[in-house]
């Protein structure tokens, strides 16, 4: 019998829905499959891993600043130290209202609007369980203030807390440098560094060995809960404090060097001529290192900052000045190197020299006659030098000022060096785009012109003259034993630089020797060197035909450049010094004689301290 069309319609409907039933069911067996695997995954497979991010979540680090190594001087007397004070912190959640908490702190201990003000945002921006600072580097008697009315001040808290001080002040500002909060561009992930007591070395020695004095941080694990709040501590470990650092600098030969500059600013280098290592290094101006710790303030920064006589630069290693006739040693050594000269080539000084339209003109305005390299270097002859550098051209000056150390940075361990210049014909040609001349040959003879040279190099120089040829790497940090190590030679011969050197004792003891008035009035500790006068300005043809200013009459910034470079006791080299004094005027008279009592001091004070 024939189906009729419904019903035929409704056997196609059912067999619809049922396909419809089928993928459904599928899909759901699917999906609920995936789902078993996925809890499979998770409580099986990677249980561990979700157990440890549980507890991670569970257990928390927290970490305390380790005390800071301090920082001695050749001798052990402290440079850098800590002091132990006090501060305060609040807990907003524990203080009820914070304003009215900070009113009743302030009447007990002053605190600056703009402290107050700092310590509301940054309630603003933590979590009300936190202690934030309110007060630091408080005295006892500001403690004990507090404490006697620690009823009325709920959620504060008293903890002692260590302060970095720098026990000699100015004197040693440059060499040690200072402290300072972490800053954004210092953080490195180290969670140390983002404690609000954390701080580290800005400058100086206190930057270049920071990792070493900053020890290893005090670290305790605890169980927290969803909001952080401590539940109870489960792991602690000490820490360790920063290691001592011992610097070579001498601070009593700092201080009583800075001293001898009086108002005068400049800078002085001492160095042990056979280890390299730093006895003294005097820039001045200089500043008080103990306004950083705690942030400087916007007053004293910008007074520092904008000082015209620079108290933040240590221009010890960063000072680039003209050598002026303390780089004629390398000149005559240049020359003698060459064959160009020897000993006894003579040279006619009348006090000016020719070339083509320029004129060139010696210190000593009447000449000084028939001179040789030695009574050149004694009476600083200029025109001598002038004629030198003529023959033997900027190339081999400048070979031979490099194979001293001038021209690049010498490595000692403090940041901020400056590699002076050395001019050649190449150098000339890359800044300027115009070829060398030859009067420049004539100026950089004298140490004028291009030529700059830093302090420290200056002193590394004359120690390389006084200890027979070899390059002495500068250092603040002390070494003993194998730390030091004998220096490479510059490959000089002996006999040539003997030459040098015995002209430089004349200068000090020769009836003609430009610094014989300076000389240090002990038989065994006599120096001897070479004065130098920079100029700072050009003197003009039509100056010099009317009447040139003397020195001290010029304004301050026009006054010449005073330099010194020496070495002592002559028989037996142990330190080299340089001296300059910025628009001191002439060599011999200020700067001299402050490198002679610096080189007595250095030596008094090495018999003073040496084994008996």
């Amino acid at each position: 019998m024939r189906r009729s069309a419904q019903e035929r319609n409704a056997e196609r409907h059912l067999a619809r829905i049922s396909r419809r039933g089928l993928i459904l069911g599928a899909g759901q067996l699917a999906g609920f499959g995936l789902l078993a695997g996925r809890m499979y995954q998770l409580q099986v497979v990677e249980a561990s891993q979700y157990a440890v991010l549980a507890d991670e979540n569970r257990i928390d680090l927290r970490y305390a600043v380790a005390p800071r190594g301090v920082i001695v001087d050749r001798f052990g007397q402290p440079l850098a130290t800590n002091r132990t004070t006090y501060r305060i912190a609040a807990i907003p959640e524990q203080a009820g209202d914070l304003e009215a908490l900070l009113d009743r702190l302030d009447r007990l201990a002053p605190l600056a609007p703009e402290q107050r003000q700092r310590v509301l945002e940054q309630v603003r921006r933590q979590r009300a369980f936190v202690p934030v600072i309110t007060h630091n580097n408080l005295s006892w008697r500001d403690i004990a203030r507090v404490a006697a009315r620690s009823a009325d001040l709920p959620g504060v808290e008293i903890a002692a807390t260590d302060e970095r001080v720098y026990p000699v002040g100015e004197f040693c500002a440059h060499v040690v440098g200072y402290v300072g909060a972490v800053a954004k561009k210092d953080l490195t992930g180290d969670p140390v560094l983002s404690l609000p007591d954390m701080r580290i070395g800005k400058s100086g020695a206190e930057r270049v060995y920071d990792t070493s004095l900053r020890g290893q941080a005090a670290r305790r694990q605890v169980e927290v809960n969803a909001l952080g709040r401590v539940i109870r501590e489960l792991d602690r470990d000490p820490g360790k404090p920063g290691r001592t650092v011992r610097l070579a600098i001498d601070a009593e030969l700092q201080r009583q060097g800075a001293d001898l500059f009086g108002q005068e600013t400049g800078a002085a280098v001492v160095m042990d001529i056979h280890s390299g290592q730093i006895a003294a290094l005097i820039s001045r101006p200089s500043f008080d290192p103990g306004l950083f710790p705690d942030g400087i303030s916007h007053a004293n920064w910008n007074r520092l900052l904008n000082a015209p006589d620079a108290p933040l630069v240590n221009k010890a290693i960063a000072g680039q000045y003209a050598p002026g006739s303390t780089f004629k040693m390398l000149v005559a050594l240049a020359g003698l190197e060459s064959g160009q000269i020897s000993p006894t080539t003579p040279f006619h000084c009348t006090g000016v020299m020719e070339l083509g339209n320029g004129r060139f003109h010696c210190w000593h305005r009447g000449g000084h006659g028939t001179v040789n390299v030695h009574d050149a270097i004694v009476q600083s002859c200029d025109i001598f030098f002038y004629e030198v550098a003529r023959r033997i051209g900027i190339e081999r000056i400048a070979a031979m000022a490099r194979r001293f150390g001038l021209g690049g940075r010498m490595g000692i361990d403090l940041p901020g060096e400056q590699p002076g210049l050395i001019p050649d014909k190449a150098w000339k040609l890359r800044r300027f785009g115009r070829p060398w001349q030859i009067g420049e040959s004539l100026v950089a003879g004298i140490g004028q012109g291009y030529v700059l040279a830093t302090p420290l190099q200056l002193a590394a120089m004359t120690a390389c003259l006084a200890n027979g040829g070899r390059a002495v790497k500068p250092a603040v940090m002390a070494q003993t034993g194998d730390g030091i190590g004998r220096p490479p030679t510059i490959g000089i011969a002996p006999e040539t630089l003997a030459i040098v050197r015995k002209a430089m004792i004349g200068v000090t003891s020769d009836p003609l020797g430009t610094a014989l008035a300076a000389q240090i009035p002990h038989e065994h500790m006599q120096m001897g060197g070479k004065t130098g006068t920079s100029q700072v300005r050009r003197i003009s043809q039509r100056e010099r035909r009317t009447r040139v200013l003397r020195n001290e009459e010029r304004p301050r910034e026009e006054r010449d450049h005073a330099l010194f470079v020496g070495f002592a006791p002559v028989q037996a080299p142990r330190f080299a010094v340089s001296v300059i004094v910025e628009h001191g005027g002439g060599g011999s008279r200020v700067a001299a004689p402050i490198a002679a009592e610096l080189l007595r001091l250095s030596q008094m004070r090495l018999l003073r301290h040496s084994p008996t």
